[in-house]
């Protein structure tokens, strides 16, 4: 039996029940796997790997070594809530890393999208390398893979997290929710007592903002991506739509004219992008009312700096993906 392929009577983990007999399960598989050895694990704080790490510290404690990096792709805040919630309410063994100026020096000038993916892959793989030959007893590598990441990677596009390590990374594997749709996941997340805000955050690419910054990132358009999401993630807050699946805004590499104080000047679109889904394999765009899309536009047209028109992508997936890049 193929290790990466769901088997057609795995059940669907719906209920409590249904995710503790999945844990009792990954939990003695970790165990047998994993003996005495360490674990190290990145840990995004995004849903997948917030299980994983749940998971991995029901199973074998401080056996495992979180690593957060701060790749300087990640939205507007989110490195301290990482931090706030394993670092200080979880006491997950955690170890933060601040590699903002290495990824974006790296980054410069890389345009196409599979590129960027793979720069950001392959120091992903580095920086766990460096940080596993500082530790005593790092054996595996754990990786929060889900089972559309497996599907999606057969030809549509690289996931950071699917295709296995270099060879000369001597690490093993581990990945107990790699044939769990990202619904199952939410489930295990409750079932193994994560914060609710942390299980049903809204799923984040690995790469980050790095494929939502289209095109060459550049550290000003990458600045004003991110004050322009924060802003469209606060709006869908207070107006009651943080219901939907996964809401963000892509920024182009390519300016268009406009008028401000009465002068000419040229500025990015921020595209707005917003979908709803079970599976992440199909998306349905949510119907955001037009007076709230009018009030977050003059929010990110006025306190944004360089960006000067807000667009919304009506497209569903299929036939787009969800993401731009």
């Amino acid at each position: 039996m193929n290790p990466n392929v769901r088997p057609d009577t795995m059940e669907r983990i719906s209920t409590p029940e249904l995710a503790n007999a999945f844990i009792a399960e990954q939990v003695a598989a970790i165990r047998e796997q994993v003996g005495d050895k360490k674990v190290l694990l990145a840990l995004s704080g995004g849903v997948d790997s917030s299980v994983v790490a749940a998971l991995l510290i029901k199973a074998i404690g401080k056996q495992l070594v979180c690593v957060h990096v701060n790749h300087g792709l990640m939205r507007k805040g989110e490195s301290e809530d990482v931090i706030r919630v394993f670092g200080e309410q979880m006491d997950a063994n955690l170890i933060y890393i601040d590699a903002t100026d290495r990824y974006l020096d790296l980054l410069a000038g890389v345009s196409e999208p599979e590129r960027k993916r793979k720069i950001i892959g392959e120091e992903f793989i580095k920086i766990f390398d460096e940080e596993a030959a500082k530790l005593e007893g790092i054996s595996f590598l754990a990786q929060g893979t889900i089972y559309p990441d497996i599907l999606e990677s057969k030809g549509v596009k690289a996931h950071h997290n699917v295709g296995g390590l270099p060879e000369e990374m001597d690490m093993e594997l581990v990945e107990p929710v790699k044939l769990l749709f990202k619904d199952e996941v939410r489930v295990v997340g409750e079932a193994l007592g994560l914060p609710h805000h942390m299980v049903y955050r809204q799923p984040f690419p690995g790469p980050g903002l790095g494929v939502r910054c289209l095109g060459a990132i550049t550290r000003d358009r990458l600045n004003a991506l991110r004050e322009a999401d924060a802003i469209l993630r606060e709006e869908f807050d207070k107006n009651g739509l943080n219901h939907v699946w996964q809401y963000f805004v892509a920024v182009p590499d390519f300016k268009s004219v406009g008028v401000k104080d009465g002068k000419r000047y040229e500025g990015w679109p921020a595209i707005i992008r917003a979908v709803n889904t079970v599976d992440a394999m199909t998306a349905t765009i949510e119907e955001i009312p037009y007076p709230i899309l009018h009030h977050i536009t003059d929010r990110i047209t006025h306190e944004v700096p360089g960006i000067n028109r807000v667009v919304l992508d009506l497209t569903p997936k299929p036939i787009g993906t969800i993401e731009w890049e």
